[in-house]
């Protein structure tokens, strides 16, 4: 796993983040595509979680200047395809992701840190300890 290369990767997984998406992983594809290169891959449990999940991501990055290129997939709620150039979001219902499995299939590419994801790792240790 390597540290980001990135710091504005931080604004993006803060924005994933923000409405509760669950297994998130952050892939440096940059060696292994030309599409992007930074691919984040997050979950919802419904349909509905799903499309929560990406209209929050899409409203809170054009509120901080950063518009999508392009989203498909919002209306279904399976797969949501978020293209902000050099990184893309992958929002998947659960049973969708195990289908696909991106991580298998970029398999080659190295994990990325963020501060972001590390930061919300660590509250959700802290939540879960049990108490004394």
């Amino acid at each position: 796993m390597s540290d980001t290369k990135d710091p504005r990767l931080n604004l993006f997984v803060t924005a994933v983040l923000g409405k509760k998406a669950l297994d998130i992983v952050v892939l440096d594809v940059s060696g292994l595509t030309s599409l992007a290169d930074t691919f984040i891959i997050c979950s919802g449990r419904s349909n509905r979680q799903v499309t929560a999940i990406a209209d929050y991501i899409r409203t809170d990055l054009k509120k901080k200047g950063v518009p999508p290129l392009s989203v498909e997939g919002l209306q279904e709620g399976h797969w949501v395809l978020m293209d902000y150039g050099d990184v893309v979001i992958h929002v998947f219902y659960d049973d969708v992701r195990r289908f696909y499995d991106l991580e298998g299939l970029w398999s080659d590419a190295p994990r990325i840190r963020t501060g972001a994801l590390d930061d919300w790792n660590q509250r959700q240790i802290h939540q879960d300890a049990p108490i004394d």
